[in-house]
């Protein structure tokens, strides 16, 4: 079904101003999943609070890592939320909110009513990306963010320890810990551009989410193949952890600008797929 403009079209109807940002987030906003997934990020930290209470403060092992350092500020226990979220987590809430927004559309037989509206469908699927992304923006800031109120009520406003050994002082640990959450942001990109490109092309949402989800699971296995050598560089896995060099007392960019582009260039190719496939697909539901 196409969404092109005829020269006969309604008196007054403008291209440019056909679903707003506002309404389709509001939209998102009211589904049952977004507030699913808002809620279980906002009470994990209670939940692994609740687990260090319980247990009593982590255990020392050969090798320190945040988790073991997780108690000894607020400041340590948002950036143990944020090692923990990394790498699966925080790949969930992207996934779902890229992949399900426009095949939910085909499947609840609405997505041919929005393009009748008419609604060009560049413009429709730049909208639905910008909103997801914005979501999944928000998902992310949400788990460290009350994991730091958490935190600083449990143990206190405190310096950052680090598994080397070094601290940061209280003041300088809260714009680094924001570098390393916008770096999550970016390098978790790639995933969304994935689920979206894979939400044009079928009407499953679960296809589209889970499709998004089993490859980054896959692209993490493969970067655990060390015989693989340089090739894992390739694999946006490999420097997911890269926001951890924003925490050293001397800030190191080259693992995260790395990842970065890498994230940013993958997902270009892959918006590139969706929107040009989506251009010509035969909308019937």
């Amino acid at each position: 079904m196409s969404s092109t403009v005829v020269e006969t079209a309604a008196p007054g109807y403008r291209p440019g101003r056909t679903l707003p940002l506002r309404v389709e987030a509001m939209r998102q906003l009211r589904r049952r999943r977004t507030l699913v997934i808002g809620g279980v990020l906002a009470l994990l930290p209670f939940v692994v609070l609740a687990a260090f209470q319980i247990g009593g403060t982590p255990g020392r092992e050969n090798r320190t890592t945040f988790i073991e350092l997780a108690t000894a500020s607020g400041a340590n226990f948002a950036t143990t939320l944020l090692f923990m979220g990394t790498g699966f987590l925080l790949v969930i809430p992207v996934a779902l909110f890229c992949g399900d927004t426009v095949a939910s559309e085909a499947s609840w037989s609405s997505l041919r009513y929005l393009l009748a509206a008419p609604v060009p469908r560049a413009r429709l699927l730049a909208r639905k990306f910008l909103v997801a992304m914005a979501f999944s923006a928000a998902a992310i800031v949400l788990l460290p963010a009350v994991g730091l109120v958490v935190g600083t009520a449990a143990y206190g406003w405190g310096d950052l320890k680090l598994p080397t050994g070094a601290t940061l002082s209280a003041t300088e640990a809260l714009p680094r810990l924001a570098l390393a959450v916008l770096f999550v942001f970016l390098a978790e990109i790639v995933v969304g551009a994935l689920a979206f490109w894979l939400s044009t092309a079928t009407d499953a949402p679960l296809g589209a989410v889970g499709g998004a989800v089993f490859a980054s699971i896959i692209t993490g296995v493969l970067d655990a193949v060390t015989a693989l050598g340089s090739l894992r560089e390739w694999f946006p896995a490999h420097w997911q952890y890269a926001w951890a060099d924003a925490l050293q007392p001397q800030l190191e960019w080259g693992g995260m600008i790395q990842g970065v582009v890498l994230s940013l260039s993958y997902s270009v190719i892959l918006l590139a797929l969706a929107f040009r496939g989506f251009a010509t697909k035969d909308v019937v539901s």
